[in-house]
C-alpha cells in the first residue's frame, strides 16, 4: 500500500515539475496558468491522504512562495491549495516550520502587506483551521501566532477581525499551557476593537475576550470589565447576550475568580434587569449556577447559615423570587465593594449608564436583605443625589430601591438617620430626603411603623420642614409622607391626626398648583375617613382649639410673607360652620394681626377673608349665633382702626379692604342694629371721611355701606347724625364715576325713606332747601339715567316738605335746558297734595 502510494506520488509531483518550473517565470499568465495546473492535478484529482501528504511535503515551499506574487489571482490559488492540503493531509504539523514563519512575515507586521481584504480573510481562515487540525504542535509558534493575532484583529477589513476572533478562541483552547505566556499582548487590540461598528464583530470580540481572560493569567480582568460594562448598554441584544454568557463562563471556571467577584458580580446581575427575556432569564440562570456551585465550595463556612437561612424573612417582598444562599452570600461579602462603585455610576453622565446602575441597586439589594442596614449612610446618601436625576427611570428605579430599605432595614435604624436628614436637607434639593423618605415608609411593614409614627408625623409637621419651602415638588412630596402614612397606617393615624392636619393645610396654603391642592383635599378626606368621620368639616371641630393655638403661637411676628395668615385662610373657609363654635378664638388672633401697625399686605389678605366670609356669616362665623356677641367688638377694635386715614397708596388699599369688610358685616346679618346704633357715633365719622378716598372702589364700597347702614338704623338715627350723612353724599353726585354717582343717588333715596317723625321738616328746612337745590341741579343733568334716578330721588323725599320742594322746582324750571323732569316732579307734587286733601 505505502508503495502504492509512493509511486502515486512520483507520478503526481513528474507531472508537476514543469508547472513548478513556470512559477518562477516573470511572465503573470504563466505563473497564473502554472498554479492553476497545480491546483487541477492535486487538489480536484480527490487523491489520497498519503499522495497528498508527500505532495504537500515538496509543493509547501513554492506555494509559500506565492503567496507574496504580484498577481492577486496567483496569491489566491496558492492560499486555496494550501488550506485544502493542511484540511486532507493527515500530518499537517509537518508543514508548521515552514508556514507559521511565512504567515507571520505576511499577515504579523504592522504594516499591511497583503493589499486584497478578501485574501487576508482566506488567509486567517487557513490559519484557523491550522490550530484546529494541529492543535499542541502549535505550541513552539506562539510568537508568530500572537503576532498573525495582533494584527488581524485590528483588521480594518470587518471579517478578518471575526475571523481572528474565531482563531484567538481555538488558539488558547489548543495551547492552554503555553498562550497564557502572551494571552495579555491581546488584550490591547481586542479592546481596541470592542466598541466596533458592526455588532457581529462586537460579538466575535466579547466571545474572544473571554478565552484570552480564561486562559491567560487573569491580571487584566478589571481593564477588560469596564469595556464589558459599557457593552452591557449595547443596542444589539446579542453583543448583551455574548457579554452575559463570557461573564458568567468567568464566574463559574475562572481560576483567580474569587479575586474578582467585586467586578464580575455587577456585570452579570445587571443583565438580569434587561428588557429582553431571553437575556434576562439567562442572565438568572447563570447567576442561579454561580450561586450554586460557590454553596458547594465553600459548604463548610456557610453550614449553620444553610441550617437557619433557607426560611425567608418576614415582610419578604412577594412579587419577587428569593435568591439562593449562594446567591445572598457572595452579594453580602463582596457589598462593601459593590457599593462605592454603584455610587459613582448611577451619576455617570451617560443616561443609559446610569439607568442600569439604578436597575442594578435593587437587585443587589434583594441579595443583601437587612445586611444592607450597615451600609445604609451611603446609600441613603446615593439615593438622595439620584433622586434627583433629569431621567424619570433613574428616579423610579431609585425608588424602587428605597422601598426595599424600608423592608430590610429596622424602622429605629433608618428613621434616626433619614429624619436627621429631612431637618437638615440640602440647599439644592431639599425634597430629595422627602422623596427617599416617603419610598422608604411605603416599603416598611406596617406593624414595624406602627411605634414609630408620632415620630415620623412631629418632624414632618415641625415648621422648619413643613413651612420652609415653597417649591412645588417639595409640597408634593411631603404630601406624599402624608399619602404613605395614611395608606400604610390606615385607621392607627388616629393618633397623629393632628400632625397630618397641619401639614395638609400647610401644603394647601403654600401650593400655586391647583392638581398638588386637589390632591391634598383628597388626602384631608382620606384622613376623615380612616378616623370614620364623614366630612372634614367634623375633622376641623376635633382638632380646631389646637390648630388655632398652633396659629397664635407665632402671631406676634406674622408678615405677608408668613405662611401662617394662609394656613389661617385655609382653616377657616375649609371648615366651613364649625369655625363658628370657636369665634373667640378667632377674635383673639384677629385682633392681633389686624391692628394698625401690622403688615400692610397681611392686612389686606385677612380683611379680603373675612369679607367672604361676613358675606354668608349663618353659614361660617355666625353659624352658632356666636359671633353677634364679638360684633361690636370686632367693628370697634378691628375694622375703625384700619379706617382711619394714613398717608400711602398701601394705607388706602388697607382702608378700601376694611370698608369691604364693613359691607360685609353690615349686609351679612351678623351685626344687629342696637350694635350699630351703639357704635354710630364712632363708625360715621371714619366712613363718611372714606366717601373723599381717592380710590373709585373705595368710594364705591363707602356709598353702599353708607346705605346698609342707612337700612339698618336709619329710622333710629338722631336727626343730627343724618344731617351729617346727606352732604358728604351731595358731593358723590360730582363723582367722576357713573357707578358711584348712582349709588350715591341710591343711598340719598334711602335718606329720605329713612326719615323718623323725629326729623321735623320745619326745624330742619333748610338741611331739606340744600338738599333740594342740589338734587334739582342734578335734575337738569346730560345724563338721562341720572336725571330719571334724581328724579325718583325727589320723589321720594317730596313727602318730607311738598311745599318747599314745589317753590324750589318752580323756580329752577326755567332756568333748565328741558323742564321736562321738573313738570313731571310738579305732577307728583300735585297729586300728593291733591291726595292729602282728599284724607
Amino acid at each position: 500500500m505505502a508503495a502504492r502510494e509512493e509511486h502515486a506520488s512520483s507520478e503526481v509531483l513528474r507531472g508537476l515539475t514543469r508547472h513548478l518550473n513556470c512559477l518562477n517565470e516573470d511572465n503573470k499568465a504563466t505563473r497564473k496558468r502554472a498554479i492553476e495546473q497545480i491546483k487541477k492535478e492535486t487538489i480536484d484529482k480527490n487523491l489520497s491522504s498519503g499522495v497528498l501528504q508527500e505532495v504537500f511535503t515538496v509543493l509547501l515551499k513554492p506555494l509559500l512562495k506565492c503567496l507574496s506574487d504580484p498577481m492577486e489571482k496567483c496569491r489566491e490559488t496558492a492560499i486555496t491549495i494550501l488550506l485544502e492540503f493542511i484540511r486532507c493531509v493527515p500530518r499537517p504539523e509537518e508543514s508548521l516550520p515552514y508556514l507559521m514563519p511565512c504567515l507571520a512575515q505576511r499577515f504579523g507586521e504592522k504594516d499591511i502587506v497583503e493589499s486584497a481584504e478578501e485574501l487576508r480573510l482566506s488567509a486567517l481562515e487557513m490559519l484557523t483551521l491550522t490550530v484546529e487540525v494541529c492543535g499542541k504542535h502549535l505550541a513552539p509558534y506562539l510568537n508568530e501566532m500572537i503576532n498573525i493575532l495582533q494584527r488581524s484583529i485590528i483588521d480594518p477589513f470587518p471579517d478578518v477581525k471575526r475571523e481572528s476572533c474565531k482563531c484567538t478562541i481555538q488558539f488558547a483552547k489548543s495551547v492552554p499551557e503555553h498562550f497564557h505566556m502572551q494571552a495579555e499582548s491581546l488584550v490591547q487590540p481586542l479592546m481596541q476593537t470592542v466598541s466596533h461598528q458592526h455588532s457581529r464583530v462586537r460579538v466575535s470580540v466579547i466571545e474572544a475576550t473571554g478565552a484570552v481572560i480564561q486562559y491567560g493569567t487573569g491580571k487584566n480582568l478589571n481593564d477588560v470589565a469596564s469595556h464589558l460594562a459599557q457593552r452591557l448598554f449595547d443596542d444589539s441584544p446579542q453583543v448583551r447576550k455574548a457579554v452575559t454568557v463570557v461573564v458568567g463562563d468567568w464566574l463559574l471556571h475562572l481560576r483567580d475568580r474569587y479575586s474578582y467577584f467585586h467586578t464580575l458580580i455587577p456585570l452579570l446581575l445587571t443583565n438580569i434587569s434587561d428588557d429582553i427575556p431571553e437575556i434576562k432569564l439567562l442572565a438568572s440562570d447563570l447567576w442561579w449556577q454561580v450561586g450554586a456551585q460557590w454553596e458547594k465550595e465553600n459548604e463548610e463556612d456557610i453550614k449553620d447559615k444553610m441550617d437557619f437561612l433557607l426560611t425567608p424573612p418576614p415582610f419578604y417582598p412577594s412579587e419577587v423570587t428569593r435568591p439562593g444562599l449562594g446567591c445572598r452570600e457572595l452579594v453580602v461579602r463582596n457589598l462593601s465593594r459593590l457599593v462605592p462603585a454603584i455610587t459613582h455610576d448611577v451619576t455617570d453622565w451617560l443616561v443609559a449608564t446610569r439607568v442600569r446602575t439604578s436597575q442594578l441597586l435593587s437587585v443587589l439589594l434583594l441579595h443583601a436583605e437587612d445586611h444592607c442596614t450597615q451600609h445604609l449612610q451611603p446609600l441613603l446618601a446615593m439615593l438622595y443625589r439620584a433622586c434627583t436625576d433629569t431621567e424619570k427611570d433613574v428616579v423610579n428605579n431609585c425608588l424602587a430601591a428605597a422601598k426595599l430599605l424600608g423592608t430590610f432595614v429596622p424602622p429605629a435604624v433608618f428613621l434616626r438617620l433619614m429624619l436627621d436628614h429631612v431637618t437638615s436637607p440640602s440647599a439644592s434639593h431639599p425634597w430629595a430626603h422627602l422623596m427617599v423618605l416617603a419610598a422608604v415608609l411605603r416599603g416598611c411593614p406596617k406593624p414595624l411603623l406602627k411605634p414609630h409614627l408620632e415620630e415620623v408625623a412631629n418632624t414632618l409637621a415641625r415648621q422648619d420642614v413643613c413651612q420652609e419651602y415653597t417649591q412645588v415638588v417639595y409640597l408634593e412630596q411631603l404630601l406624599a409622607c402624608v399619602e404613605v402614612l395614611l395608606d400604610q397606617c390606615d385607621s392607627e393615624c388616629s393618633c397623629i391626626s393632628l400632625q397630618l392636619l397641619k401639614i395638609l393645610v400647610t401644603i394647601q396654603s403654600l401650593s400655586t398648583e391647583p392638581q398638588l391642592t386637589e390632591k391634598a383635599v383628597d388626602s384631608l378626606h382620606v384622613l376623615c375617613k380612616v378616623q370614620s368621620l364623614d366630612s372634614p368639616e367634623q375633622l376641623y371641630r376635633v382638632h380646631m382649639e389646637q390648630l388655632m393655638g398652633w396659629l397664635s403661637a407665632s402671631i406676634h411676628s406674622w408678615s405677608s410673607y408668613s405662611p401662617e395668615r394662609l394656613q389661617l385662610h385655609v382653616i377657616v373657609t375649609q371648615s366651613g360652620p364649625v369655625i363658628g363654635e370657636f369665634v373667640s378664638h378667632l377674635m383673639q388672633i384677629l385682633l392681633k394681626c389686624l391692628q394698625p401697625e401690622k403688615d400692610p399686605e397681611m392686612k389686606m389678605s385677612i380683611l379680603t377673608m373675612l369679607a367672604k366670609l361676613l358675606l354668608e356669616a349663618p353659614k361660617t362665623l355666625d353659624s352658632q349665633g356666636h359671633f353677634q356677641e364679638h360684633s361690636e367688638r370686632f367693628l370697634c377694635d378691628i375694622l375703625l382702626p384700619n379706617l382711619v386715614w394714613r398717608a400711602g397708596r398701601t394705607a388706602a388699599a388697607v382702608r378700601t379692604a376694611a370698608i369691604s369688610c364693613l359691607l360685609a358685616l353690615l349686609h351679612g346679618g351678623a351685626i344687629t342694629p342696637a350694635q350699630v346704633l351703639c357704635v354710630e357715633e364712632k363708625l360715621s365719622p371714619p366712613l363718611l371721611s372714606a366717601l373723599e378716598e381717592d380710590s373709585q372702589m373705595a368710594r364705591l364700597l363707602t356709598c353702599r355701606s353708607v346705605s346698609a347702614m342707612i337700612k339698618l338704623v336709619g329710622p333710629s338715627l338722631h336727626p343730627e347724625a343724618l344731617n351729617k350723612i346727606y352732604p358728604e353724599l351731595l358731593k358723590r353726585l360730582d363723582d367722576s364715576s357713573e357707578e358711584v354717582r348712582a349709588v350715591a343717588l341710591e343711598a340719598l333715596g334711602l335718606w329720605f325713606s329713612g326719615l323718623s317723625k323725629e326729623y321735623s321738616p320745619e326745624l330742619c328746612a333748610g338741611h331739606l332747601q340744600f338738599i333740594f337745590q342740589q338734587l334739582l341741579l342734578h335734575l337738569d343733568d346730560p345724563d338721562s339715567a341720572v336725571q330719571d334716578q334724581v328724579l325718583e330721588v325727589l320723589k321720594k323725599g317730596s313727602p318730607v316738605h311738598l311745599s318747599l320742594l314745589k317753590t324750589e322746582t318752580e323756580a329752577v324750571r326755567d332756568k333748565q335746558r328741558c323742564p321736562m323732569y321738573c313738570d313731571r316732579l310738579l305732577e307728583h307734587i300735585l297729586s300728593l297734595t291733591t291726595q292729602q286733601s282728599t284724607e
